[in-house]
């Protein structure tokens, strides 16, 4: 039997995304309260996400949204991370605010260790990647638009991490769109 590379790279990239979110639902987080959303998306949705980010980019005129919803059609699959708004009242003052009563009384404000959490899951989930040769790139730009899109519906704040099998990096050396 002989198998080409490219006949199989989609279900390959595939399982590498399902070990990505398995890395970043196992990843610790603040008083063990697993408030992070995982998701994958892939085919249209990868267009949808890209259309929208292109619609958005020529709106508000960031080159950076224009890039990255250009950049992202070079993905086969993207895993999104994101959080829940869940205050984990200990009074710790990093959002800025002197206890989380202060602090809810603006929603808008994200609990700071709901952030953390989210970060050490995004890190969990690019180490996965890394150990499996995968280039990708975390995107805050497709993760707003994921979220304006509610791709995780119950996540506050996600971030988007297109994953390619390719001979060249195409997350690494990009140019703003003219």
């Amino acid at each position: 039997m002989i198998i080409n590379e490219r006949d199989n790279r989609n279900d390959r990239l595939l399982q590498v995304a399902y070990k990505m979110m398995t890395a970043a639902r196992t990843a610790p987080k603040g008083k063990g309260l697993d408030i992070i959303e995982i998701g994958l998306i892939s085919g249209d949705n990868i267009k949808l996400l890209s259309d929208d980010m292109l619609k958005q980019g020529t709106k508000s005129g960031f080159k950076s949204m224009l890039r990255d919803g250009e950049n992202i059609l070079q993905s086969e699959v993207i895993v999104l991370i994101g959080t829940k708004s869940h205050p984990l009242l200990i009074d710790c003052g990093y959002c800025g605010f002197e206890s989380c009563a202060h602090k809810n009384e603006h929603e808008s404000v994200p609990c700071a260790i709901n952030t953390v959490d989210v970060g050490i899951a995004i890190g969990s989930a690019c180490a996965v990647a890394a150990d499996h040769r995968v280039d990708s790139r975390v995107m805050i730009s497709a993760g707003r638009i994921a979220q304006k899109l509610n791709f995780l519906p119950n996540a506050t704040s996600i971030y988007a991490i297109p994953i390619s099998c390719s001979s060249k990096n195409p997350f690494f050396d990009r140019q703003p769109k003219q």
